[in-house]
């Protein structure tokens, strides 16, 4: 059977995180350039292989400075690691629409097996004729775990950012010709 490349179609994609602020509510960011790959057998995406880079330099989160810090050694330590990475280990169909991704995430330098949910949204021709899949998928992290350890301490008690961190988006992708 041959091998099918899908490549990410950026224009239609997004890549979206929430952390806790202040114990209190929810600060969201996205991560503006991304790429993500899928080879599938043919077009059963059951056995499908994904590799993702995220640029970090890319992050946004509506605030230039909460940005800079996001991108200091305090947290992503950009000029070390410009760049975090997924890699798949394997996929488990659990219904005709919903997946469960396993992978390796690595950032600053760490690398941590994650499992992400993914559901399916169909496949589709644009106006142009070509073939296109969309997905959405979820997942949530503890941002220690990756080293991105910085925090401050409430006078009230707690912390000034949640470990937890969930990590989602939508992703469509154009077929590659053969």
């Amino acid at each position: 059977m041959s091998t099918t490349t899908w490549a990410l179609d950026p224009t239609h994609s997004e890549l979206l995180f929430r952390v806790r602020h202040l114990m209190i509510a929810s600060v969201k960011g996205e991560f503006r350039k991304f790429n993500v790959t899928l080879q599938v057998n043919g077009d059963d995406f059951s056995g499908a292989s994904v590799s993702a880079s995220v640029d970090i330099d890319s992050i946004d989160t509506n605030n230039a400075d909460r940005d800079g810090h996001l991108k200091s050694p305090d947290f992503f330590d950009m000029a070390s690691h410009p760049a975090m990475t997924f890699n798949s280990t394997s996929i488990t169909k659990s219904s005709d629409t919903d997946y469960v991704l396993h992978g390796d995430l690595t950032i600053k330098g760490v690398t941590k097996s994650v499992a992400v949910q993914v559901e399916f949204g169909g496949m589709n021709k644009d106006p142009w004729g070509n073939e296109k899949a969309g997905y959405s998928f979820s997942t949530t992290i503890n941002r220690n775990d990756f080293g991105l350890t910085w925090n401050a301490a409430l006078e009230t008690g707690g912390v000034l950012v949640s470990e937890e961190v969930k990590i989602s988006g939508e992703l469509q992708f154009v077929k590659q010709a053969s």
